[in-house]
């Protein structure tokens, strides 16, 4: 039998019947669960064993997100020999502690040695370490233009706009929405600043995911017929100091921050 590298091989040995014991609403879902590891074959009750345990050597998952970021990790951390940490100081917006770097992340400090290893007081997720350190050997440096610009005007390529709409912008509206403290607790617990500007909106904050990568995020309370507004900027020189990618993957790393910390505030 050839390799089952995605849903449509997997879903032809599959009954069909859209029986929905597995769980799932149909068989090619249930295909899509088992090559992203999320369900295995043995869940399908109408497979045999004999099936399953042949299928079972033949099927290619694919790695996770987070396993494709631990994937980067590696060869990031050895371009840090190369790296001058005094001398990237003022660059970075960082501070010296002996030998390491220290580097703020929504007012928390993370702290990186000549190796690539990030020690902070905080959960340390793979989405913040990969842009993290994307930023420590990339970040041109360039002073902050003050003008804030869309996610969408960063990049020529629409792909990563409708990225970050569908995976940031939508899902936080959504939390903000659902947890009004959100944005007390942006303020107390990551170091955000309320300010003013051109936008129309009930709140503009301003948080610092990495020092010269601000973020401005403007929110408009629903009100009668209208449903609430949420819109991201960033100051236009973010792209000279963290490449779009790593923008994104910073993104959703907040996200995740974000709603850790509404899931507490529901279990308390």
């Amino acid at each position: 039998m050839s390799q089952l590298d995605n849903p449509l091989a997997i879903y032809k040995l599959l009954p069909k019947s859209n029986c929905k014991l597995c769980g799932l609403a149909t068989c090619l879902a249930f295909a899509a669960a088992v090559i992203k590891g999320d369900k295995r074959l043995d869940e399908c009750l109408h497979l045999e064993s004999n099936i399953i345990e042949e299928l079972n050597r033949n099927i290619v998952r694919q790695p996770t997100p987070e396993e494709q970021l631990m994937q980067i990790l590696e060869p990031l951390k050895r371009e840090f020999a190369s790296i001058d940490f005094a001398a990237s100081v003022k660059r970075l917006g960082a501070t010296l502690s002996g030998d390491k770097l220290t580097i703020k992340i929504l007012g928390k400090d993370f702290t990186v040695d000549s190796e690539g290893n990030i020690i902070s007081d905080c959960h340390i997720i793979v989405w913040v370490m990969v842009p993290l350190l994307n930023y420590i050997i990339y970040s041109v440096g360039n002073e902050l233009s003050g003008k804030w610009v869309p996610f969408r005007e960063l990049s020529k390529e629409t792909v990563w706009g409708s990225y970050f709409e569908h995976k940031f912008e939508k899902p936080l509206k959504q939390l903000t929405d659902t947890h009004p403290d959100l944005i007390e607790d942006m303020i107390c617990i990551f170091g955000g600043k309320q300010v003013e500007n051109s936008f129309s909106s009930d709140i503009s904050l301003v948080l610092h995911p990495l020092p010269k990568v601000p973020m401005l995020i403007c929110y408009t309370k629903p009100e009668e017929d209208l449903e609430s507004k949420l819109n991201v900027f960033f100051d236009s020189s973010a792209e000279d100091n963290l490449n779009i990618d790593s923008l994104y993957r910073l993104c959703v790393g907040l996200l995740m921050m974000f709603q850790k910390i509404t899931s507490r505030h529901i279990r308390s």
